[in-house]
């Protein structure tokens, strides 16, 4: 890994290395494997920080799937606005299919619910939610996280398609402010 790295005004330090990531998204995909085997589901990553969550995740996928996207925005540097907008929709139709949604990272919730309530409303067979990082203290919603790669504290992260005001999604570790 790296050293301290500059982000804007900002010093990350190394958290978490990218050989532990992809450790923890093939155990992610496996448990995911074993409940959607012989279906096709549909992964709808929330862009733009799961992009890259999303590619690896998929590629572990053992059956055949579909995958789309949906971008949410409620960050403002390094801290959230409470304000969820979404700024691309989704182009794909998902009634009575299996969906699950893909995050990089879940702290309050705020996003994820609105996401959730959005895509309820095409009827899904049903909808799963899997993320890459979960902040259990910063949580406040009661919407189930059903797969979870790794929990972590309530820092600020960035790497691996989390960023800094558009900057870090690049970074195939993970870091933390200093």
């Amino acid at each position: 890994m790296e050293q301290i790295i500059q982000l804007h005004d900002k010093q990350f330090k190394p958290f978490i290395d990218s050989s532990k990531i992809q450790d923890a998204i093939l155990a992610l995909a496996q448990k995911i494997n074993t409940t959607y085997e012989g279906k096709n589901p549909v992964f709808i990553g929330v862009l733009n920080g799961s992009f890259l969550f999303t590619a690896d995740l998929v590629r572990h996928f053992n059956g055949d799937c579909e995958v789309s996207f949906m971008k949410m925005a409620s960050y403002e540097g390094t801290s959230t606005t409470g304000i969820v907008n979404e700024l691309i929709g989704l182009n794909l139709d998902i009634k009575d299919r299996e969906v699950i949604i893909l995050e990089d990272i879940v702290d309050t919730g705020n996003t994820l619910e609105k996401l959730f309530h959005e895509l309820k409303k095409k009827q899904p067979k049903s909808l799963a939610i899997a993320t890459l990082l979960f902040k259990p203290k910063a949580y406040q919603k009661d919407i189930p996280v059903d797969y979870v790669a790794m929990e972590v504290g309530n820092e600020f992260l960035v790497g691996y398609g989390l960023d800094y005001d558009g900057l870090g999604r690049n970074l195939k570790d993970i870091y933390i402010i200093c």
